[in-house]
This record gives C-alpha cells, sequence and structure tokens, in this order.
C-alpha cells in the first residue's frame, strides 16, 4: 500500500475498533504516559533516540535569530528530563481552554477571548474533507490526533482521549517533524517538510503547520491562565 492508503486504513480500522469496543480509562493513561516519554526521546532537528528510516541530520540549518529577539538563550525545553519515571501531567479536565481560560482571558483583556477561542475553531474544523486525491473522507480522526499530540508533548492529557490513535495515524518522521516545526521551527528545512505525506497536496500540508501552531499556543495559555488563575485565588 502507498502511504496514503495505509493511513487511510488506519484511520477506517480504528473507527472500526472504536465502535467494537472502547478502551478502558486504565489502558488510555497508560496509552498516554507511553506516548508522552517517547516525545521526550524526539530531538531538536529530526535526530531520534528510536530507530527512524532515515536522518534529517545533514540538512539542519543553524539559523541565527538572536537580532530577532532580546534574550537569545529563551527558547523551549522538555516538560521533565529524559530518564524520569513520574514525569508531569496537565490534566486538560481540570483546567481546560472552554471552561477555565477562556473566561479568564476576557476578564484580563476584554474580546480577546472571542479571537482566540474563533481562531482555535477555525484551524481546528477546517477541512476540504479530501486526504490527496481521495474526496469524502472524514479527517477528524486525524486532525484531532495531531492537536492532541502537541499538547501531549507538553504534557496535557485529556482523559476521553485514546492516545492509541496518536501512535497509529502519525508515523515516527511526522512525529519528528511535529516536534521540530512545534518547539524548534527555525530548524525546520523544506527536506523535512517534503518528506513526510509525500502524496498530500501543499494546502493539506499548510494545515498541518496550522493546526501544530494553534495546539502550541493553546497549550502555552492553559499552563499561564492556570498560574495565574492559581495566583488570584
Amino acid at each position: 500500500l502507498s502511504e496514503l492508503e495505509a493511513l487511510m486504513e488506519r484511520m477506517k480500522r480504528l473507527q472500526e475498533d472504536k465502535e467494537d469496543e472502547e478502551a478502558s480509562q486504565e489502558e488510555m493513561a497508560t496509552r498516554f504516559e507511553k506516548e508522552k516519554k517517547e516525545s521526550l526521546l524526539v530531538i531538536s532537528g529530526g535526530i531520534c533516540a528510536f530507530p527512524v528510516p532515515f536522518s534529517f541530520d545533514d540538512e539542519i540549518v543553524s539559523t541565527d535569530v538572536s537580532r530577532y529577539i532580546e534574550d537569545p538563550g529563551f527558547g523551549y525545553k522538555d516538560f521533565a528530563r529524559r530518564g524520569e519515571d513520574h514525569l508531569p501531567t496537565f490534566r486538560a479536565q481540570d483546567y481546560t481552554w472552554e471552561n477555565h481560560g477562556f473566561s479568564l482571558v476576557n476578564r484580563l483583556y476584554s474580546d480577546i477571548g472571542h479571537l482566540l477561542d474563533e481562531k482555535f475553531r477555525m484551524v481546528y474544523n477546517l477541512t476540504y474533507n479530501t486526504m490527496a486525491t481521495h474526496e469524502d473522507v472524514d479527517t477528524t480522526m486525524l486532525r484531532r490526533a495531531l492537536f492532541n499530540y502537541v499538547h501531549c508533548m507538553y504534557g496535557i492529557r485529556y482523559d476521553d482521549y485514546d492516545y492509541g490513535e496518536v501512535n497509529q495515524l502519525l508515523e515516527r518522521s511526522l512525529k519528528v517533524y511535529i516536534k521540530t516545526v512545534t518547539c524548534y521551527p527555525e530548524r525546520t528545512t523544506k527536506r523535512m517538510y517534503d518528506s513526510y505525506w509525500r502524496q498530500f497536496k501543499h494546502s493539506e500540508k499548510v494545515h498541518v503547520n496550522l493546526l501544530l501552531m494553534e495546539a502550541r499556543m493553546q497549550a502555552e495559555l492553559l499552563y499561564a491562565l492556570r498560574a495565574i488563575t492559581r495566583h488570584l485565588t
């Protein structure tokens, strides 16, 4: 099967499995922990601590972005050290954007919550119902996997989501791309962009980038707004 056909087959199989039997809360928690720990093994620029079919090592571009920022040392750091047994988890059910963050943002800066919420929803729900040459395809499962994997990298867990879907739908090379774009965007190269979902249209792959950026922004807001809420109470 081609990459596209294989992905569509996995989506179909996951949907059938979900209809037949849902995973238990314990199983979903275990799968989340596995994905969370694995995300720490994905190194910037495409070098992985687990085997991948190719390496982007020779394509890493050392971009000098210091002239654009006040603190050149400021950047992404993994939310936990590798090798730790008990990694911190932000349970989304305890502090969600919809129920907590949205209202706090509007209190702090009138109407900005509505603008942010509209932006999140627009990007998350955007679809042409296509996958490359296939039409009338429900891409909800795939979009949710992309969005939730970014939050997983930031230690955010949704209790009602089965992270086994992430492992099934997102190949290792795509996970490398996701972490690089989300955490170290200045290190992203054209070869990395071209390497995944080769049969997909550019508009679809650009949508992936938009999803990753909005997921990252929402994750950062959740941590910041939760800290503000704790300070206020």
